[in-house]
């Protein structure tokens, strides 16, 4: 008994010691959570950026009234000036392409040769006919005595038969004069009728003479006149023959084929030794200054727009430079589907910047201004995101949020379309940090 009441003592002992630990245990547990507590509420004590305590620092600007320009904004494309696609004017094998995509060229520059072996020949023998022609022509010519514009009465064997006749014609006057003389001689009694007969025989005859010299002038003429249809026929023959000499040394020529105008060189489709039909292009040439810009301006403002008017174009890869150009032509309808009116501008391109192709937002500038409101860009933060912008309004120590419109940009100043009043300070730095109604001080 003894003996178990020993061990009974023993066992209270070491539970009164795991007690102990127990409760030890505990204790430090309890100061490790009031440690944990006390620095979350010192953690929780600390001050928080934008809060009334501290202020975000900040720059502002003041956005201005300003007048500007009216204008009508509208996109489009330029394209070029002219535009060809180069046929050969003769079929026939390419023996030399001198000209390469992206080179220049000057109206009536070579851009490519054809064999013209044939056509050469064909030129050698027009000149042989024509020669010939020429040769027969003067044989005719020379046969009449013909030496400048042709005259019947003027060829030599009508000026020969001419002067018989007007000599027959005067001695038959003559011998008809003499006659008549007579006659009042016989009646006189001066000369015996045997002497009147016979000078009326001599002026009859005489008379008959004239009649067959004028007969034989008219012959002659006739004759002359029969004998210039040869030197016609002759003339003809010339002219035909010119005529295929003139065909003959354009199919020689029309073998060189050349640049209709000006520009630059932006497809070849062909190459040394391929066979060309007429329906073939060798090359796309395309002038590109000046160069066009076609607009599709809203339906709402093609009222608004004139011919004359000043353009101003951008594009993409130029940033904010401004290329200046003036509406040349309007079209008279809308498109039925974009209900837009085609506008066409034209630009001075000496340096070749513009290029087909380039997509540009323009400026039509109307007469007049209007009154804008302008801020910093440095202002305005865009979320691409949901595409829309905003601005911080400075009012009493607070930021306050509001949704704008921007338009066009110059020189780091925006001009604001919406959603603000001129007048109003806005915040131009630290805009990320920024929120409605953070706590802020200008700088």
């Amino acid at each position: 008994m003894a003996c178990h009441a020993g061990r009974e003592r023993k066992m209270q002992q070491w539970r009164h010691k795991l007690f102990k630990v127990i409760y030890a245990a505990f204790l430090v547990l309890g100061i490790l959570q009031l440690c944990a507590c006390g620095g979350k509420k010192k953690e929780a004590g600390k001050t928080i950026p934008g809060a009334e305590n501290d202020p975000i620092a900040v720059t502002g600007a003041v956005a201005q009234a300003r007048q500007v320009p009216l204008f009508v904004e509208a996109t489009g494309s330029f394209v070029a000036e002219e535009s060809s696609n180069v046929a050969p004017l003769a079929s026939g094998r390419v023996i030399e392409t001198p000209v390469d995509v992206g080179g220049s060229v000057e109206k009536g520059q070579i851009i490519a040769r054809l064999d013209d072996s044939d056509a050469v020949l064909r030129l050698q023998q027009a000149k042989a006919s024509v020669e010939q022609a020429d040769a027969a022509l003067r044989q005719a010519e020379a046969k009449i005595g013909l030496s400048g514009a042709f005259k019947a009465e003027e060829v030599p064997d009508a000026q020969s038969a001419r002067a018989s006749y007007e000599s027959a014609l005067a001695d038959a006057k003559m011998a008809e004069s003499d006659a008549r003389r007579y006659d009042s001689l016989v009646q006189t009694g001066d000369i015996s009728r045997s002497s009147y007969e016979k000078q009326t025989t001599l002026a009859e005859t005489a008379k008959a003479k004239a009649n067959t010299s004028l007969k034989q002038y008219e012959t002659a003429l006739n004759n002359a006149r029969q004998n210039y249809q040869a030197v016609a026929s002759a003339q003809a023959m010339l002219s035909s023959a010119r005529a295929q000499l003139a065909l003959a040394q354009k199919a020689v020529e029309d073998t060189l084929i050349r640049a209709p105008f000006s520009g630059r060189i932006t497809e070849r489709q062909v190459s040394v030794g391929e066979y060309l039909a007429l329906s073939s292009r060798i090359v796309t040439i395309v002038r590109t200054n000046p160069i066009k810009l076609q607009l599709q301006v809203p339906g709402v403002d093609s009222g608004r727009v004139a011919i004359g008017m000043k353009v101003l174009a951008r594009v993409e890869s130029f940033g904010a430079r401004d290329f200046e150009g003036k509406i040349t032509a309007l079209n008279p309808s809308l498109d039925p589907n974009s209900r837009s009116m085609m506008a066409e501008a034209r630009f001075e391109n000496p340096k070749l910047d513009l290029r087909p192709g380039m997509f540009s937002t323009a400026r039509v500038m109307l007469p007049g201004t209007e009154q804008a409101v302008m801020a910093p860009r440095s202002a305005v933060l865009v979320d691409p995101t949901i595409n829309s912008a905003e601005v911080f309004v400075l009012q009493e120590g607070k930021a306050h949020v509001k949704v704008v419109q921007f338009g066009e940009e110059d020189a780091g100043i925006v001009r604001i379309l919406s959603g603000l009043s001129a007048g109003e300070v806005v915040a131009t730095s630290k805009l990320q940090q920024l929120y409605d109604g953070a706590a802020v001080k200008l700088q």
